[in-house]
């Protein structure tokens, strides 16, 4: 009975074991990878499909990017550049700031245009945002401008069925300038305005306002390098024709402002670039009776934009 009962006890033997390969099992293998990641699954179908399609399609055509976000900084400015349209993404109201005629017509232009946020900010936050300026309790936040690229100004305008009228700016650094071309193109049928990626004037709230809202259906291209711009339109059959004070033709009796043309204006102190002079097909001069020496850029593209308007009218 009890050589039994030792039978029927507990107690075993040494046995086989797994060699850890069963407590490995149980270990975990890191977090699941989402399920674009898992194989077979269907997001990572979808997913790889999608880069397929992305390595075959060609490249697009690089913009001409984004500028730099802007402030403008004070009760009259900010009244004035939501009058004007200039595009604005956030108002920022000083907290307890005293509720003037000024403060009340922001107020009421940002909630008419919708799309502006409001946001309420202490002084010293205001303070911060500006670097110290006078801001009088209203900032207004101008979102970066999406410039075109070059060559879409001049399809824009083959896509209408007419010829390209584009002005481009050379040495231009004004803002205020540049509102002033802008302006200039709108009002006489052109299709937009290149300036140079660097030291130059860009789409600020400056030109914005000077451009008394044509800006939004102007389009301003950016251009890496001007020259290369102008030498691509060259070779699409436009006409390049550069300003100068010093140039071979009257703007009066260049008979090439009737077809294809990028009219080109340098600053008002420096005039042309070299590189930029070498490339333009004719230069042409404005008579100027009075004798100043030197236009501004706004009023000469005006000019010759009236020219160009009169021809192919």
């Amino acid at each position: 009975m009890a050589a039994n009962n030792r039978r029927m006890s507990g107690k075993k033997g040494a046995q086989v074991g797994s060699g850890g390969q069963r407590r490995r099992g149980l270990e975990g293998k890191g977090p699941t990878p989402p399920a674009e990641m898992r194989k077979g699954h269907k997001k990572n179908r979808i997913a790889n499909a999608r880069t397929k399609q992305t390595v075959r399609r060609p490249a697009p055509r690089g913009r001409g990017g984004k500028g730099t976000s802007e402030l403008v900084v004070g009760r009259n400015p900010v009244v004035e550049a939501l009058r004007e349209g200039v595009p604005a993404s956030t108002l920022y109201v000083q907290q307890f700031i005293d509720n003037d005629e000024r403060v009340r017509e922001a107020l009421q232009l940002a909630a008419e245009r919708g799309g502006i946020n409001l946001m309420e900010a202490p002084r010293p936050e205001l303070d911060r945002m500006t670097n110290g300026l006078n801001h009088q309790g209203l900032v207004l936040q101008v979102p970066p401008y999406e410039y075109a690229h070059p060559e879409d100004l001049a399809e824009a305008a083959y896509d209408e069925g007419v010829d390209p009228l584009i002005v481009a700016l050379d040495g231009v650094t004004d803002p205020r300038n540049l509102g002033a071309v802008v302006r200039s193109v709108s009002a006489f049928g052109g299709h937009g305005v290149v300036v140079p990626e660097r030291r130059a004037a860009g789409m600020t709230a400056g030109a914005w306002k000077t451009s008394a809202g044509t800006a939004a259906r102007t389009p301003v291209a950016r251009a890496t390098n001007l020259t290369r711009a102008l030498e691509a339109y060259k070779k699409a059959g436009i006409v390049v024709v550069g300003l100068a004070a010093d140039g071979e033709h009257e703007v009066g009796d260049l008979e090439a402002l009737s077809g294809p043309v990028v009219i080109v204006v340098g600053s008002e102190g420096k005039g042309l670039s070299r590189l930029v002079g070498e490339t333009c097909d004719f230069r042409v001069r404005i008579a100027m009776p009075g004798g100043a020496e030197s236009l501004n850029a706004g009023v000469a593209a005006g000019i010759v934009l009236y020219e160009a308007a009169r021809q192919r009218a």
